[in-house]
């Protein structure tokens, strides 16, 4: 049977993806990012998974805001980068896991989530940065299914909704009967807003408050509203749905065994947390 190791959540700023590109990983402004990976690249050798959930939003590569669903997901044999517009150079095709796909649509439909089932899906930098920082200079050892939340086009899935739909999702891995050990790679956030009066708004205050809340209590944080988190981390820190949607994934219980806070990169509070199920 299927078994869920982990949740390892992070930051997917594209600038991430240009600083990769250039080879600035020692420079003194990426440095306390970069190093912050090492102890989670350590335990994913460890624990060698075969498959990750990436839980994460849509740039419009796929979706934009004349049609844009609240849940999708991935069901394509393998996914391919494209070029948003940011310079970033894309990735080798990326191998998708059709089986799990399906056992996740199929299930979370079961739990009355309507999800839109792509058969055909591009990844852009919120899964191809990811992947870049946790398996540098090589593809990624394991398939994926992509699970896009739409963070962009109001109104966004509440948080008690989006804990919901994650647990929904594991549970239909719980069901799924292959012998496979996946990890849910969740990316986004955290506080930060790139537009308007508030441009450059970064909140360590409620950063602190969700990392801490994801471990033991995710339950606190449905107590938002999605304008509350627009007030409290910025109106692009709502991709913080992601990592609740993630946790949700984890199950009810989860210790903490790794996490980096560094502000700011690229006027986002960067950070990288890794839970394993308890």
């Amino acid at each position: 049977m299927a078994e869920i190791v982990g949740q390892i959540s992070t930051s997917h700023v594209p600038a991430i993806g240009g600083a990769i590109a250039k080879g600035l990983q020692q420079d003194p402004y990426w440095k306390p990012l970069f190093d912050a990976f090492p102890p989670v690249r350590s335990w994913l050798e460890a624990k060698r998974p075969d498959v990750a959930v990436m839980v994460y939003n849509d740039h419009g590569l796929n979706f934009f805001l004349d049609k844009l669903p609240t849940f999708a997901v991935g069901a394509a044999a393998s996914y391919v980068s494209s070029d948003e517009g940011w310079g970033i150079p894309t990735i080798e095709p990326v191998e998708g896991d059709q089986d799990l796909s399906w056992a996740i649509i199929e299930g979370v439909i079961g739990d009355e989530f309507d999800v839109t089932m792509c058969q055909e899906m591009l990844i852009d930098h919120a899964v191809t940065v990811p992947l870049q920082l946790l398996w540098p200079g090589r593809s990624a050892p394991l398939k994926i299914v992509p699970v896009s939340i739409n963070t962009v086009q109001h109104p966004l899935p509440s948080p008690a909704r989006c804990l919901k739909f994650g647990q929904a999702i594991g549970r239909a891995i719980a069901r799924w009967k292959q012998d496979a050990r996946v990890v849910v790679i969740s990316t986004g956030g955290l506080s930060h807003q790139l537009d308007g009066e508030r441009a450059g708004f970064i909140n360590p205050e409620f950063d602190a408050l969700c990392l801490d809340s994801l471990v033991n209590d995710p339950a606190r944080l449905t107590k938002f509203s999605v304008r509350d988190l627009v007030e409290l981390s910025g109106t692009q820190g709502v991709e913080i749905l992601n990592w609740i949607v993630g946790r949700g994934i984890l199950g009810s219980h989860a210790k903490e065994v790794f996490r980096n806070y560094h502000i700011p990169i690229s006027n986002t509070a960067s950070a990288v947390q890794l839970l394993e199920t308890a």
